[in-house]
């Protein structure tokens, strides 16, 4: 009685202090953050009464349940050959079966896990073998390209030996031709 009297008073605060959160809220500025402090202050005081209540309220309800367990223990009569004394096999040897199953289910389940990994391993080391035989034909492209840039550079300076060539040949032959005839 003395607790539902309790809880009664403590949920008669809580809407007075929902109504006085209301009021606070129309408290002129500079008093009204001092105001929703002091509830939200009375709020937490009234939080901590209901948990305090809820507390006293589960120790109570744990000490008759063992009070009641305690007289349940004392008022059973023991008797020397008990029908309660059978031995459960059939159940106890279905759930070693269903133990057993999960077993081999989870050994499949770890098979599988190694199998895919084993898979992933050997896809990296195909990938790891690709990967290098790509930076091997880069490399062989960049050297292409460097011997290209070579011959192209000695086309070029072989033009200009041929027209030089040329040119003195021409001068030669002209004053072959001037001195001689």
């Amino acid at each position: 009685v003395v607790e539902n009297e309790i809880q009664a008073r403590i949920d008669n605060i809580f809407s007075n202090l929902e109504r006085l959160e209301i009021l606070s809220s129309k408290e002129p500025p500079n008093k009204r953050q001092n105001a929703k402090l002091r509830v939200d202050q009375l709020k937490y005081d009234v939080q901590h009464l209901q948990t305090a209540l809820r507390n006293f309220q589960h120790r109570r309800y744990m000490r008759e349940q063992q009070e009641r367990q305690r007289e349940e223990l004392l008022a059973r009569t023991f008797t020397t050959n008990d029908s309660d004394t059978t031995i459960p096999i059939d159940e106890t040897l279905q759930f070693n079966e269903s133990l057993q199953s999960a077993h081999r289910g989870m050994d499949d389940l770890i098979g599988s896990g190694t199998n895919i990994l084993q898979g992933l391993r050997d896809q990296r080391v195909t990938l790891k073998g690709t990967h290098k035989k790509i930076l091997d034909v880069a490399n062989m492209l960049g050297l292409s390209n460097t011997v290209m840039r070579l011959i192209e550079k000695r086309a070029f300076q072989d033009k200009f030996l041929m027209l030089g060539g040329m040119a003195v040949t021409c001068v030669i032959m002209f004053l072959v031709v001037q001195y001689l005839t």
